[in-house]
């Protein structure tokens, strides 16, 4: 009797067990089918989530992007802002204080040189100085002799000529002493000198500089080379196949030695000839002074092509999976067991042209992105979280 009560315990047990397990398979089967099964292309953040990531919303831009050309030049200066400086008679270098970069201005004196033909010089521009006002004085009064009847008209014809001849050999020796920088307006005889100094004849910096004291240098020797660097344009190499790219009035983004700032030039002058090697020059002028670019470097120039106005994104807010590009599009809010949730839908998308961190996309037929508000930024921890479900997403 005993052992038949404990075999009906030990059954009654088993059946609760039973009944316990079967009811919990079920209860998890429901619970199952409630769950929320998301799209394949929306995924869901809490709002920790979104900050974590951080998400940045945005709209569609319309600009103007267009297609550019690498192409590689020089900086050069302007034939008007480069200067050749010597001494047009020679001489011996008695001063001179410059080396290369320094600063020079326009009328500043560079070196002084000696010459004792620029002794010559005063003294024979004093002397027919003073010879022309005699022979002035003297044709007024064989003028005046002649109007009475008193000499005759070869006499004046004679003076006249001697007074003419003394003019112009005034007026040459005044451009010689112009020519060596000798201002004859203030050339007196206690002031004569057997020194000039060289003087410079643009604002500038010294390039080269190929004297030393005591040097004597020739008339055809270039003593000091002076840049300006406002007037600095760029020399392009085009190819032929590119001759509708260089269009006048065209912006070009250029960098020199690898340096990451961005300058701006304009083609001013395409070049109208074309080379042996089938390729042709381009000139552009450089927007504004900049203290990195000088002349002689070397560039690396990216030619805008002028393009209509078309939808663009920031480059990154278009990701790429399996080949494919995509943005993601803000799509609800909404809230799960009292907690908010924000759901992203993915937009398949085909990419144009990228200029400055903006790049062109098409939308797919029917889809209003002017009315879309995009994720301009962290679209990439969007995709990972896709991607990892369960990492991010929930």
């Amino acid at each position: 009797m005993k052992l038949n009560h404990f075999i009906l315990t030990i059954l009654a047990g088993s059946a609760i067990v039973l009944s316990s397990c079967n009811t919990g398979s079920k209860a998890a089967a429901v619970e199952s089918s409630a769950e929320e099964v998301l799209p394949e292309d929306v995924v869901e953040l809490r709002a920790d989530q979104i900050k974590l990531a951080d998400i940045e919303l945005g709209s569609i831009s319309m600009k103007k992007i267009g297609s550019t050309l690498r192409t590689n030049g020089i900086v050069s200066s302007a034939p008007q802002s480069m200067a050749f400086v010597s001494v047009p008679m020679g001489g011996f270098v008695r001063e001179t204080s410059l080396i290369p970069g320094n600063q020079v201005s326009k009328g500043q004196a560079i070196a002084v040189v000696e010459n004792q033909d620029f002794v010559d010089i005063q003294q024979n521009y004093l002397e027919a100085k003073n010879k022309l006002s005699f022979a002035k004085a003297e044709l007024e009064r064989h003028t005046s002799l002649y109007n009475e009847d008193v000499y005759s008209e070869q006499t004046l014809q004679q003076t006249t000529v001697e007074y003419k001849n003394l003019e112009g050999l005034v007026k040459a020796l005044e451009q010689k002493l112009l020519m060596i920088g000798i201002d004859p307006a203030s050339l007196k005889e206690e002031n004569i000198s057997s020194t000039v100094n060289l003087k410079s004849p643009i604002n500038g910096y010294l390039r080269t500089v190929n004297v030393n004291i005591g040097k004597y240098v020739s008339p055809t020797d270039v003593l000091f080379e002076i840049v300006n660097n406002d007037n600095l344009f760029l020399e392009l190499t085009l190819f032929e196949k590119d001759v509708n790219q260089a269009v006048k009035g065209r912006k070009i983004k250029f960098f020199v030695n690898n340096c990451e700032d961005e300058h701006e030039a304009v083609i001013t002058q395409p070049g109208k000839t074309v080379s042996e090697d089938k390729t042709f020059k381009v000139f552009a002028t450089i927007g504004s002074h900049c203290e990195k670019v000088l002349p002689g470097m070397y560039v690396n120039a990216l030619i805008e092509e002028a393009a209509d106005e078309s939808a663009a994104l920031p480059s990154d807010a278009i990701v790429s999976f399996d080949d494919k590009d995509y943005v993601f599009i803000f799509d609800k809010d909404k809230t799960e067991a009292g907690q908010p949730f924000t759901e992203y839908r993915m937009i398949g998308v085909s990419k144009g042209v990228s200029v400055s961190g903006y790049t062109q996309v098409t939308f797919p037929q029917g889809f209003d992105p002017l009315h879309a508000r995009f994720v301009v930024k962290g679209a990439y921890n969007l995709l990972s979280a896709k991607k990892n479900a369960g990492e991010m997403a929930c």
